[in-house]
């Protein structure tokens, strides 16, 4: 099944549903919104381990380990076990689909890959990395209102997904096609049959058009998803602009890239030394006008979410929510 399996690996908002989807928009390609099948299969203990599970996930994991030591192949049956159940949910997923090759765009994959490229080694990756400052302006406008802040203190994307993929790029143990975001929205036809023969599929060239075709492709929590129907350069330097525009939001762009390996960013195809370069470009240019926002149901919801949330622990309503779960669990317990 992996033969027929593709990867696209990128991190949260560098465009990688947009290339699922016109990956998805060939006719030898079936795909699904990201089913997140690897990471749970990962951390199952023998080669990592999550920090609580309903089980006692230390002594599963300790106990595993000493079992997989005791196979005929050892770890190896353990991987060759993990691969087979892969292909049953891919396989039959796939069957159903009566395409040539299933695709898997899962962002959490990334951080993952040393597992998966093992259980997987002969599927066909697509590495997909964006400017570093524009994956962190668009994360936290996309998920946290512009709460810059909040953003950071949740998650260290940049932090997280950088080195995982560099060091993916950097060891070249499986077949796999890097691309960049900027290349893909200004050239999306060449970049795409570049993709598309690195794959063995013929060129289907109006796949960037991925807007006309009537598959569906669904992204959990992208409030951005569906938008466009085609690649578009409007978003490539959108972020140089906010930034130039609030001091506070360029510090912290500063502080979350300060930490960072320049090699690493050289392998994403960018230059740590220069990564600033494009706000003060765009610093002394006239400011545009403040966005105004489309209001759909995702958004809204995150805006409650989002001010819900805000200082809960110290609020009345915070109180309430903790002792309506504590019933909850008292009814719950078996």
């Amino acid at each position: 099944m992996q033969e027929n399996m593709i990867f696209v690996i990128g991190s949260p908002r560098s465009g990688s549903t947009m290339m699922q989807r016109m990956l998805g928009s060939h006719n030898d390609v079936y795909t699904h919104p990201e089913p997140h099948i690897v990471t749970p299969l990962a951390h199952l203990g023998f080669w990592a381990n999550v920090e609580k599970a309903p089980f006692d996930h230390i002594n599963a994991s300790e106990a595993i380990k000493e079992y997989v030591e005791e196979l005929p192949g050892k770890e190896k049956d353990y991987y060759d076990a993990c691969a087979a159940y892969l292909d049953v949910l891919y396989g039959r997923m796939i069957q159903k689909s009566k395409k040539k090759m299933m695709l898997d765009k899962t962002p959490a994959y990334a951080l993952v890959l040393p597992f998966l490229t093992r259980v997987y080694p002969n599927a066909k990756y697509i590495v997909l990395t964006r400017h570093p400052l524009a994956i962190f302006t668009s994360y936290a406008n996309s998920f946290f209102d512009g709460d810059y802040d909040a953003a950071l203190a949740f998650n260290d994307i940049l932090g997280r997904y950088i080195p995982a993929i560099a060091n993916f790029l950097r060891e070249k143990n499986v077949p796999f096609i890097h691309v960049k975001y900027e290349d893909v929205v200004s050239r999306p036809e060449e970049k795409m049959a570049e993709i598309f023969s690195f794959l063995g599929l013929p060129n289907q060239a109006d796949a960037v058009d991925y807007g006309k075709h009537d598959h569906v492709v669904k992204s959990y929590g992208d409030p951005k998803a569906g938008q466009e129907s085609r690649p578009t350069t409007k978003s490539v330097s959108a972020w140089a602009a906010e930034l130039a525009a609030d001091s506070h939001k360029l510090d912290l762009a500063r502080q979350t890239v300060a930490p960072l390996d320049e090699d690493d960013i050289g392998i994403w195809g960018y230059d740590k030394a220069t990564m600033f370069d494009k706000v003060a470009e765009v610093a002394g240019q006239a400011p545009k006008k403040d966005k105004k926002w489309k209001w759909n149901t995702y958004r809204m919801k995150r805006k409650v979410f989002m001010s819900l949330r805000k200082d809960i622990h110290n609020k009345p309503l915070g109180r309430a929510v903790k002792k309506v779960k504590y019933y909850c669990d008292v009814l719950l317990r078996e």
